[in-house]
């Protein structure tokens, strides 16, 4: 009997669990699999681990690892897999099947070009766009990163630079307050973050903040 496990990140912050929770599930609505269960990496219940007893307690004997992830970094090519293999050994008749990230595609880069332009507000000839992602010690991570900033910068015609929270260079509190310096009439601050979380909220204040300080308009859509 097939069960299909997804995998999201897991966050301190319950309105990111939520908005995972409920994300997930619009999925299942659309997938014709009887058991799926939603579990968490780190941070929150149910873990993977959890989530794999539950479904084998349904009577799962084939089992779809999904991880809610956008890119492929340090939990998809090893946080996850680690935890899957640890109860795997319990279960040494079950098969299970590990499924790939979102990655790059264009249908992502056109609800980002989206959000920009949900403003109603006229592009101005030197607006810049500043494209956050959260970084990771994988050099695939950036790589994917540039692509999807190449393939924005394209969408919109206007410039738009990659800057990273952690592990990648350049951080987004360097690139941040270089774009600041150049007084953009308009400088769009970009999430590349599927859920809000600490992350975002981190974000969030940093562009409070500035504009407590700067003439320069930003505007920040996730």
């Amino acid at each position: 009997m097939q069960g299909i496990l997804y995998v999201s990140h897991g966050s301190r912050v319950m309105e990111a669990t939520a908005e995972a929770s409920a994300f997930i599930q619009s999925v299942k609505n659309q997938v014709n699999v009887a058991h799926q269960e939603i579990c968490f990496l780190e941070l929150s219940e149910p873990t993977v681990a959890q989530g794999i007893d539950l479904l084998i307690e349904q009577g799962a004997s084939r089992i779809s690892i999904v991880p809610v992830l956008l890119l492929g970094a340090g939990h998809y090519f090893k946080d996850i897999p680690a935890e899957v293999n640890k109860i795997r050994r319990k279960y040494p008749r079950v098969q299970f099947t590990y499924g790939e990230p979102l990655g790059i595609q264009e249908r992502i880069t056109d609800v980002l070009a989206a959000r920009i332009n949900e403003t109603d507000v006229p592009i101005e000839p030197d607006a810049k766009v500043l494209l956050v992602g959260r970084g990771s010690r994988n050099p695939q991570t950036k790589r994917d990163i540039e692509q999807v900033t190449a393939d924005l910068q394209q969408k919109m015609n206007i410039p738009v630079d990659a800057c990273y929270l952690a592990a990648c260079e350049p951080s987004f509190e360097t690139e941040f307050q270089t774009s600041l310096r150049e007084s953009h009439a308009q400088l769009f601050i970009v999430p590349y973050l599927w859920f809000t979380g600490v992350l975002m909220q981190f974000l969030e204040t940093r562009v409070a903040e500035s504009k407590k300080k700067k003439t320069c308009v930003i505007f920040f859509y996730i």
